[in-house]
């Protein structure tokens, strides 16, 4: 019965070793997030760090602040959106779709 036991912990320590590895891939994986038909893009890491926002020159144009500053937290969000979906796609693979904190 230990045996069992033993198996498990080292295939838990094998799990856990693959998803630490999985975590520093994603700290250098990106995704991008847009809104208003591309006039606001932002790039997001797959540790959910916002890289960078471009703002399209027709935007300045425009001059309305309330506007530019929907279009920029939207953006943000889908691209925060896009990169949780990119990392559970990526631990899904180690898991076998089975749900773990990322925490890990």
């Amino acid at each position: 019965m230990s045996k069992g036991i033993g198996q498990i912990m080292q295939q838990a320590k094998k799990m856990q070793e693959r998803l630490v590895k999985i975590q520093e891939e994603m700290a250098v994986k990106t995704v991008e997030g847009q809104s208003g038909g591309g006039m606001v893009t932002c790039v997001v890491n797959g540790k959910q760090e916002l890289i960078s926002v471009k703002i399209a020159n027709e935007i300045w144009e425009e001059k309305d602040k309330e506007l530019l500053e929907d279009l920029i937290i939207a953006a943000i969000n889908e691209g925060l959106d896009r990169s949780r979906e990119m990392m559970q796609e990526e631990m899904s693979k180690v898991t076998g779709g089975m749900q773990l904190p990322f925490g890990m």
